[in-house]
């Protein structure tokens, strides 16, 4: 696929720019008709597009079947939420000449969108992190135009996808540039320092996203900018849970490292065990077979992390696994599970710590499940992810110190499963402290996703005809309106006066 040019790309940001007002000025169940039409048009393409999945990515056809279900899900759960109306978080305060502060003016607030967003869509999602996955879906919701930066590592497919879905959200009735896909790395950074691009989402490595933020940063008008970049999953099993056999736990293990390769953010790339346990990973590793990876660049990378783990003093092979690459340049895998302690990682973070995105996981070590708190820190700063394996029937006062550490350094906290699996639903977060995320935080998956495309504007004293849809009193489009009306002030702080004795409780 040919790079787009830059009278082509100038021409995309235009037609985007152009877009914006229209879009935010839809009205929301207006919106939410032309997702689930782009949803329904996707579903209809599903037997085009996966063997073009196939062939660019060599992710399985159930898999990628799957994906574009929960794609066409994603958008239709969407767009629930912008027919609710909720998620503008309407705010009217009634003028109030007996404010206790002073007289208060007419206030009315509404979150609106940011404009045109730039989504840099990520490899190893085809579609659920693509031309039309998360990023792309919330700031749709949102009401922002998107032009998506292609990744190169699917270009036909993302080419198809942006056809059928600009196609599908314009015949709805939205405008023209709603949606938009480039070609090209440098077309990406150049499309990132365009002044009439509002925000930036990103799926993809720590070093790329990190550099992008830095780009969306410096601009003379500085942009927010949205990177979902690396994390390494720690799992934790607790004693009881180690006493009570590691079988069936090790089986799901080498599942979950294994599962598309590897290639997936949440895969778990360590597992902490009391020192000595027997984790049986060797015979359910065995049965895996070899696995494609995406594109020579993650398989390249790979491969060096690989070399670095087994190499490093401390570190010992549990599974080789394999890497092999074929003369059309590409690169076949089977997991590797390696074992290492606690005193190793501790001596050699820098060599072991960093993810290794592929088939590969860490079992480690420890000798005292008190101090496994402090190492969720010392080790983990920021992930999406942290997980605690524990026995049936097990005491959980027993590992509510470790749960408490995971939630201050991930943004999702697993009891009994495995991280990889995101539940596509409005609970989820999809997101953790950096570096697992740049940018403010938030989520890419769930229907929270939305607010990172939102900003917040207030009218004071405006009269009825200048105001948006959503904050005038006929409220024409019906969406929910929280009103602070005059006199409340006074009340102020008798709730909670009136819980601490009892009432209300």
């Amino acid at each position: 696929m040919n790079d787009t040019s830059p009278d082509e790309l100038a021409g995309i940001i235009g037609t985007a720019a152009e877009a914006a007002p229209i879009l935010a000025a839809t009205a929301p169940r207006e919106r939410a008709a032309a997702l689930v039409a782009a949803a329904d048009a996707l579903d209809a393409a599903v037997d085009r597009l996966v063997p073009i999945a196939m062939r660019e990515t060599g992710l399985a056809e159930a898999r990628l079947r799957g994906e574009s279900k929960r794609t066409s899900v994603q958008l239709r759960l969407f767009a629930e939420v912008v027919a609710d109306g909720a998620f503008l978080d309407v705010r009217i305060d009634d003028a109030d000449p007996d404010f206790v502060l002073g007289p208060r003016p007419e206030l009315r607030r509404v979150l609106a969108p940011v404009g045109p967003v730039l989504n840099f869509a990520a490899s190893n999602f085809p579609f659920a992190f693509s031309v039309a996955g998360g990023d792309t879906a919330a700031a749709l919701a949102a009401g922002s135009p998107v032009v998506v930066k292609a990744h190169e590592g699917h270009p036909e497919l993302s080419r198809r996808t942006g056809d059928i879905v600009a196609d599908a959200l314009t015949t709805a009735g939205l405008p023209v540039g709603t949606l938009s896909v480039i070609f090209g790395r440098e077309v990406g950074v150049t499309a990132l320092r365009d002044p009439r691009i509002a925000a930036a989402a990103f799926t993809g490595s720590t070093r790329g996203g990190i550099a992008l933020a830095a780009i969306a940063s410096s601009r003379p008008n500085p942009i927010p900018f949205f990177g979902e970049l690396g994390s390494v999953n720690p799992v934790f099993v607790t004693p009881a849970a180690a006493d009570a056999g590691l079988d069936a736990l090790s089986e799901a293990f080498v599942a979950s490292v294994s599962g598309s390769a590897g290639q997936l953010c949440t895969k778990s790339g360590f597992l902490f065990v009391p020192r000595g346990a027997d984790v049986p990973v060797a015979e359910s590793a065995g049965s895996i077979g070899e696995h494609r990876m995406l594109y020579a660049g993650i398989a390249e990378g790979f491969r060096t992390r690989r070399e670095e783990i087994l190499g490093t003093n401390g570190v010992e092979s549990l599974v080789d696994g394999e890497v092999r690459e074929e003369d059309d340049g590409d690169v076949w895998v089977r997991p590797t599970f390696a074992r290492t302690d606690v005193a190793t990682l501790r001596r050699e973070r820098e060599r072991v710590l960093d993810e290794a995105f592929g088939p590969l996981s860490i079992v480690v070590d420890y000798d005292d499940p008190a101090e496994l708190p402090a190492l969720v820190a010392e080790f983990f700063p920021g992930n999406l992810t942290g997980t605690i394996q524990t026995a049936p029937d097990e005491d959980p006062a027993g590992y509510a110190a470790l749960a408490a550490a995971i939630a201050a350094h991930s943004g999702r906290v697993i009891v009994d499963g495995w991280p990889t699996g995101v539940a596509v639903t409005p609970a989820m977060t999809h997101g953790g402290p950096f570096p697992a995320t740049v940018g403010g935080g938030g989520t890419s998956v769930g229907t929270a996703a939305v607010s990172r495309f939102l900003r917040p504007v207030t009218y004071q004293d405006a009269p009825q005809a200048i105001l948006p849809p959503a904050l005038r009193d006929d409220n024409p489009w019906g969406v929910p309106q929280k009103r602070s009306p005059a006199g409340e002030s006074s009340t102020w702080g008798s709730l909670s006066s009136a819980r601490g004795q009892g009432v209300g409780a």
